[in-house]
């Protein structure tokens, strides 16, 4: 059955619309430009041919129209058409700016289109649902043949140098980094699709990676960059918001279904607070320890002191709350508390790590440099201590039932982070190969994950958990699998792709004036679309 149109819905369809058309005239302008200018070109071979004295000509005439009305008319009709902002020619479909935003246009119809599939996918009966089944047997085999696939098809090995030491030391380089959430993610997402309920504690260390990445990230990137500009901030909250925005919209679900991105909104907010007030004291060890010191007191006044969380957190239930069709005693703010809380500590974590990143660097250059007897001594020491504490962390920690893991995992999730960190870069060669298939899928991470609640797997209803798997070949599973997956993929890349060609349109780098110009356009064309859907949805149901 068909969910109801919503006014999100409505919006969305009512805005499309106007862009579809200037799409398709910009199309049009295009390629008669383009038709003119061969036909031209095919006219200049002919006139080769006629002769010196017809060039001749054709000089006279051309150095009179530049002297004369065609030069001076040119410059006005483009300040004139300039002066105009570009929503409004956007609206007098100026040709100009439809042409020159012809591949902004078709970008913006694309994910429509994709949008158009999240929606044909989850809320209606165009395709069949099936459930979930466990096999450990296919669960494991499955993985482990990408894993191999990746090591035989992608093994790479890098040489970058670092920026701090110009050496290639690769200490937590970007290539291991994005491999690192490649293989945690493939873990995820099939920990979903196959109802892989044994790989419970697993999966909250993957998350709890994740946001570490987001303190250690965004934490290099500030004190680094010093970057606090206007322009930064909203490219990333575009990244982070931009998808999940227009999920929730379409598909009438709460920001809360897709916990992964408000959780590394606020972390990153934090981090981005931490770092930017005072942020011209930030080169002083003391500014920063003091830094650190009042993040975990934030962190433990508001999540370890009953009832301040719901205190702060109420005045934001309409964005946050979120009801569970299967679950609807629990309080509103219930799931928030949950997700927030597992992970409260680690994105400080990661900006301890990032701060102490150079000095860990330049230990493992002198290290490098040192005698082979006492290099070899030294990681064996590490790499032992690292898997005597990740022994016992497995024995005592993570073999504990879900409820009782839970409560520990906000104060160990930095163990196994650092066990792991230590083995992958325990040796300069080690820690310099990377298979590019798993670090690809690194960087989709956000997009698989939103992505996989509607073309992969099925609620069919608003806030619903995706308890089904999405089925376009009924009876036959594995073949249903391939073919949901890669097209699942496919749609989750394209997505990340015209998630960051729409941000460069949108939010200049250089321009504040202009970003809060379409910030402020973005919200009065909203905010008209909406009440006019609302109205739209109310005549029918008065006439009945």
């Amino acid at each position: 059955m068909t969910s109801p149109i919503t006014p999100g819905l409505m919006s969305v369809v009512l805005g499309i619309v106007p862009v579809i058309a200037a799409w398709l005239y910009s199309e049009y302008l295009h390629y008669t430009k383009h038709s003119v200018s061969a036909k031209a070109r095919h006219s200049d071979v002919n006139l080769v041919e006629i002769g010196k004295d017809f060039v001749k000509e054709d000089d006279k005439a051309l150095l009179i129209e530049e002297g004369g009305g065609l030069q001076s008319s040119a410059p006005k009709a483009k300040s004139s058409s300039s002066a105009h902002s570009p929503l409004i020619r956007f609206l007098l479909l100026d040709e100009s700016f439809l042409v020159e935003n012809r591949l902004t246009l078709r970008a913006i119809i694309e994910f429509a289109v994709l949008m158009g599939y999240f929606y044909i996918c989850d809320r209606t009966d165009v395709f069949n649902s099936s459930k979930k089944s466990f096999n450990r047997d296919l669960f494991l085999f499955l993985y482990f043949l990408l894993i191999i696939v990746s090591a035989i098809t992608s093994f790479t090995i890098h040489n970058d140098k670092s920026a701090l030491s110009g050496k290639s030391i690769m200490y937590l380089n970007r290539h291991q980094t994005e491999e690192w959430k490649g293989w945690m993610q493939v873990l995820f997402l099939m920990y979903h699709y196959f109802a892989a309920a044994e790989y419970y504690n697993a999966i909250r260390v993957f998350i709890a990676c994740y946001v570490w990445m987001t303190g250690f990230g965004n934490f290099s990137y500030y004190y680094i960059r010093k970057d606090f500009s206007l322009a930064r901030f909203a490219q990333m909250m575009w990244r982070l918001n931009f998808l999940v925005i227009f999920s929730c919209i379409v598909l009438n679900n709460s920001y809360m279904l897709y916990y992964i991105c408000p959780m590394h909104t606020l972390f990153t907010l934090m981090v981005y607070g931490a770092l930017g007030i005072m942020n011209k004291y930030n080169e002083m060890g003391s500014v920063i320890a003091a830094k650190m010191v009042a993040c975990f007191a934030v962190v433990i006044i508001v999540w370890e002191i009953p009832g301040v969380f719901e205190w702060i957190w109420s005045p934001f239930t309409f964005l946050m709350g979120y009801n569970d069709p299967a679950k609807p005693q629990l309080p509103l703010l219930h799931e928030w508390h949950f997700r927030s809380g597992l992970d409260r500590y680690i994105w400080i974590i990661g900006m301890l790590y990032a701060y102490y990143h150079p000095t860990v660097e330049s230990w493992m250059d002198k290290l490098e440099e040192a005698e082979m007897k006492l290099r070899m001594a030294i990681k064996t020491t590490v790499a032992l201590i690292a898997l005597t504490v990740g022994y016992f962390w497995f024995e005592y920690i993570y073999k504990m039932d879900k409820l009782t893991y839970n409560k520990y995992h906000p104060y160990t999730s930095w163990i196994p982070i650092t066990v792991y960190i230590c083995l992958r870069n325990i040796t300069q060669s080690f820690r310099g190969y990377s298979l590019t298939l798993l670090a690809w899928l690194g960087k989709i991470t956000l997009e698989t994950y939103i992505s996989q609640f509607h073309i992969w797997l099925r609620s069919g209803v608003p806030d619903g958990q995706p308890k089904l798997l999405l089925s376009l070949i009924p009876e036959y599973p594995l073949l249903n699998f391939m073919l949901t997956t890669s097209i699942y993929v496919a749609v989750s890349y394209r997505l990340f792709e015209l998630t960051n060609t729409l941000k460069t349109a949108f939010i200049p780098t250089k321009d504040d004036k202009r970003l809060v110009y379409n910030t402020i356009s973005a919200i009065i064309i909203c905010t008209c679309l909406y009440f006019f859907s609302f109205v739209l949805i109310q005549i029918p149901q008065k006439l009945v």
